[in-house]
């Protein structure tokens, strides 16, 4: 038994680097991984599945909203 852990990648890890990269300068990597666990969530319950394609497309709708809202409010 080992007494190193180390916590499990997210099965969204790939989505969250993507979008990291995509909105670089633009979020924070804790904004971009909480709308990733936005859009999980948010897909279990319209849907009952939440397969990474399907959150990377809710996530990205979410931060490109919130970029839109930033750049209103000057």
């Amino acid at each position: 038994m080992s007494d190193h852990t180390e916590a499990d990648p997210t099965p969204y890890a790939d989505v969250e680097a993507v979008l990291c990269d995509e909105f670089a300068g633009i979020h924070s990597t804790t904004t971009v991984t909480r709308c990733v666990e936005a859009a999980h969530y948010g897909a279990l319950e319209v849907t009952g599945y939440a397969h990474p394609s399907l959150v990377e497309r809710i996530a990205r709708k979410h931060l490109h909203v919130l970029a839109l809202v930033a750049s209103e409010r000057g």
